[in-house]
């Protein structure tokens, strides 16, 4: 047997960051500091470092290693980076919320969202079946820690285990249709399988039956119509600071596995695949939408929120259809990124104004909490206001944007029908998104308590606000961002 030393400059930042977690593992249990502040000075100096790393090493070719399991391309290191930036975000705004909880307040808790973002950034390498399995387990073990943290609360530990349960589901699913997609092909990697399947190998029966598999699996961790069950229950259940993990970065890292598996490995099966997504998208903006106006719990209004744009977002990836314009493709693509991008900056403004009001003994879950948030702080009512407009898609901030390009590579691929459906959707949307502004602005206000917060977390909240309204104005930088990494990274066009 010969050995091959793999190339580990490629994965120098995912060893970078296991590294570190294993040593704040370590230092935790000599830190006696009940704030836990060297902990997470070092988790959060892990993402800067991290981030450093990533575009040191970033060449913007694509270079594979691990034999050919983990490669390394401009789309996976743009999101890597969104994903760094994302979880410096969540823990900078749970900063606060995690040292009013004792429970919380521990080092499990850095230690688990470092291991959650190593899952995230195999994910977004992953060329490999076994790779993204790694990837997609070793985000989702963390979760399922993370969301039963506080262990004397009934709804925290039941949201942990009906995640686990239906999380361990979907795993079958997901490892089932791997299978049958290997013996169809004979191949996990997934480089090979695109190649192979464009030469006409492959038992087509088994494959379509593997694609269901891998489909669903996969519609689960992105949270889609009829694999959505879990969402609201975790999202209620879990600590705030928890759910805002838990609705930011892993979209991002979701989007790259479907990216990777569906387009790069399996396009030549696109229009099977397109299919089932359109059925997922349609259902989900309808379910997700019209279950949002019926809640006054504001997390789970967020939550159907966030099942209704992931089915917004999976549009885009099913027009995006192979034997049009190479360009064509490109944009519905992209514009997909662009939205889960956009979905997950809106997203944590709107938790991190949860976790604002949040304070010990007390979290700011009902809608009517925000009742007269305008008159106790402005500033914060209208971060919140962007927010809830952007998600809605109101101009111009940056959400009206991101349905505007996915509207319009649905348009231009010939779906009229789709196009309208997901308007409706969306106005459907817009009611509940309006009703937490009408709540802030015009009704009294039902807790005077004055609103505190750290410099550092009133400065984020202040550039997220920003970001929101100054990229809905100019939104072309991002855009070309992401279609410039998708065509360096998508398979068929090289």
């Amino acid at each position: 047997m010969q050995f091959v030393l793999p190339e580990l400059r490629i994965a120098s930042a995912e060893i970078f960051v296991l590294a570190m977690t294993c040593l704040i593992l370590i230092v935790d249990l000599f830190v006696k500091d009940k704030r836990r502040t060297l902990v997470y000075v070092l988790t959060q100096l892990t993402l800067v470092g991290a981030a450093a790393t990533t575009m040191a090493v970033s060449t913007g070719d694509i270079s594979y290693t691990f034999s050919n399991m983990f490669v390394s391309d401009s789309m996976g290191d743009t999101l890597k980076l969104m994903v760094y930036l994302s979880v410096f975000a969540v823990l900078l705004y749970s900063r606060t919320y995690v040292l009013d909880r004792p429970q919380m307040a521990k080092g499990e808790f850095y230690v688990l969202s470092l291991f959650a973002t190593l899952g995230m950034m195999v994910m977004v390498s992953a060329n490999h079946f076994l790779t993204v399995y790694i990837g997609i387990e070793l985000l989702s073990l963390s979760l399922y820690a993370m969301v039963g943290m506080n262990r004397d609360s009934i709804p925290s530990t039941e949201a942990s285990m009906k995640y686990f349960v239906l999380g361990a589901l979907a795993s079958g699913l997901l490892l089932y249709g791997m299978s049958m997609v290997y013996g169809a092909t004979g191949t996990l990697e997934i480089s090979t399988l695109s190649a192979g399947l464009l030469e006409g190998q492959g038992n087509g029966i088994i494959l379509a039956f593997g694609l269901v598999f891998l489909v669903s699996g996969i519609a689960f961790k992105l949270g889609v119509v009829p694999f959505h069950m879990w969402i609201p229950d975790v999202y209620h259940g879990a600590p705030t600071a928890v759910t805002l993990f838990i609705a930011s970065a892993p979209k991002l890292a979701a989007f790259a596995v479907v990216i990777r598996v569906l387009v790069n490995g399996l396009i030549v099966a696109s229009h099977d695949w397109q299919i089932m997504l359109l059925v997922l998208s349609v259902l989900s903006m309808a379910v997700g939408n019209f279950a949002a106006v019926a809640q006054t719990n504001i997390k789970r209004m967020l939550a159907y929120s966030a099942i209704s744009h992931m089915g917004f977002m999976l549009l885009g990836m099913a027009t995006g259809v192979i034997g049009r314009d190479a360009q064509f493709v490109v944009n519905a693509y992209s514009s997909s990124m662009f939205y889960v991008v956009t979905y997950v900056l809106s997203s944590l403004g709107a938790f991190g104004t949860i976790l604002l009001l949040s304070r010990a003994g007390f979290e700011a879950e009902e809608i009517s909490d925000f009742s007269g948030l305008n008159k106790r702080n402005s500033w914060y009512a209208a971060i919140m206001m962007m927010m809830m407009f952007s998600m809605a898609g109101i101009p111009f901030f940056v959400g009206f944007f991101a349905k505007f390009s996915v509207l319009q590579a649905v348009v231009v691929a010939g779906h009229l029908w789709l196009a309208l459906a997901a308007v409706f959707f969306s106005l459907v949307g817009a009611y509940y998104y309006l009703r937490v502004v009408k709540v802030m602005y015009f009704d009294p206000p039902a807790d005077n308590t004055p609103i505190k917060a750290p410099g550092e977390v009133k400065l984020l909240m202040s550039a997220n606000g920003l970001a929101v309204a100054l990229i809905g104005i100019s939104p072309n930088a991002l855009m070309i961002l992401c279609a410039t990494s998708l065509n360096d990274s998508i398979s068929f066009f090289r």
